[in-house]
């Protein structure tokens, strides 16, 4: 079906990007992938590009652009190639709205020039050892001070994506008591300085998939955070991520559709070169209906994503909408790249060839930002059940 949600402006910005990782991106990945991080001066050249600065307001540096859709463009130019731009993606896409929404004047005018330009990196930090998921078991603690002009933060993090390269570190951390009427209660965002001292970048985990989004683990000893880099009001903490949850799911959506698609173009190329038994695979009907039945899905998913970048735009989408969404995006994309790796036979398995690396970036989008399972109650509930 012909696509109608991009203009001629995100069209011109697509071949921009496709230039970029051709030239900057895709000669030295593998090597990045090794390293288990891509190189700092990446995130200049990405902010020289205006990549960052999409979506931050012109009086700060950026373009101002609402909505999603040049990021869309940009996912789907990466999983062309299957590569990524690291852990840059949190950065402009979990960070960004954060900032954006509840930065007072002051914050944004101190971080924002520098989150434009890569100089100032952001990573979010959520997740713990115990809890997951249940954002209410945080236990990482902040105390404010006697006089008021500080906090001091204790705890520990884990799995968070750029936590090695960051800058400036969102830690969701818990400022008072949880309510035995909400547990939600009590928590509250930081902005913290890498350089502080008492933070700490513990290990770079290994992972299978990502390899280049630097993930790590993070410890807070006697961290002091001046209370000028709380964002928002104290203890609100639970309410905004969850407000942010939809752009967040809505990203992974985009990406689930720029992999399977992407993952379709390589079986189908792969299948018309490779010959078995005298003459190429593409040729076989279990061939021919396999990727039938892909196209079809990916077909639907793009009908269902690019409603879904509209409807965004407008504030349209809601909580409900952007679970099934994620739901249907990552469960189509881990099918279709799946079935897309077995006609490549062993040679899918091999990192050489981009579909292996799809398959592992892939699989963890059924975990983050919300397990499939998670999104399932969500679905559930809003159908009354």
């Amino acid at each position: 079906m012909r696509r109608t949600v991009f203009t001629e402006d995100h069209e011109a910005f697509r071949q921009t990007i496709r230039t970029f990782i051709d030239k900057e991106v895709a000669p030295g990945y593998q090597e990045w992938e090794r390293a288990g991080l891509v190189p700092r001066d990446l995130y200049f050249k990405l902010g020289e590009l205006g990549v960052f600065g999409i979506g931050v307001p012109e009086e700060y540096g950026g373009a101002g652009r609402r909505g999603l859709k040049y990021q869309a463009v940009i996912q789907e130019e990466l999983a062309r190639q299957a590569v990524s731009f690291g852990g840059s993606s949190v950065h402009s896409g979990l960070c960004l709205p954060y900032l954006l929404a509840y930065g007072t004047q002051k914050q944004k005018q101190r971080w924002l020039p520098g989150f434009v330009s890569g100089r100032i990196m952001t990573a979010i930090a959520m997740t713990e050892p115990g809890a997951g998921s249940d954002l209410a078991g945080i236990r990482t603690s902040a105390k404010l001070s006697d006089d008021g002009t500080h906090y001091t933060l204790n705890g520990a993090k884990t799995f968070i994506s750029g936590g090695v390269l960051a800058d400036l570190v969102l830690v969701v951390c818990r400022t008072s008591p949880a309510r035995e009427d909400d547990r939600r209660a009590g928590l509250t965002i930081l902005c913290v300085d890498t350089t502080s001292e008492g933070y700490t970048v513990g290990r770079k985990l290994e992972k299978i998939g990502l390899r280049t989004s630097d993930t790590a683990e993070l410890s807070f000893s006697d961290v002091v955070v001046p209370v000028e880099n709380r964002l928002g009001t104290e203890g609100e903490a639970f309410s905004y991520l969850t407000r942010n949850l939809v752009p967040e799911r809505l990203g992974c959506a985009t990406a689930g559709y720029a992999q399977a698609s992407a993952a379709l173009g390589f079986a189908r190329d792969y299948v018309r070169e490779r010959q078995v038994f005298g003459k190429p695979v593409a040729s076989f009907q279990n061939t021919k209906f396999v990727l039938a039945e892909c196209a079809t899905e990916v077909e639907a998913l793009q009908a269902m994503v690019d409603r879904s970048l509209e409807l965004f735009e407008t504030d349209e989408l809601s909580v409900a909408d952007a679970a099934r969404l994620k739901l249907f995006s990552t469960e189509v994309a881990g099918r279709v790249i799946d079935k897309c790796l077995q006609l490549h036979g062993g040679y899918g398995y091999m990192l050489e060839y981009p579909i292996a690396r799809l398959y592992a970036d892939t699989r963890v989008s059924r975990i983050y930002a919300g397990s499939s399972e998670v999104m399932k109650t969500i679905i559930a509930k809003d159908l009354g059940l």
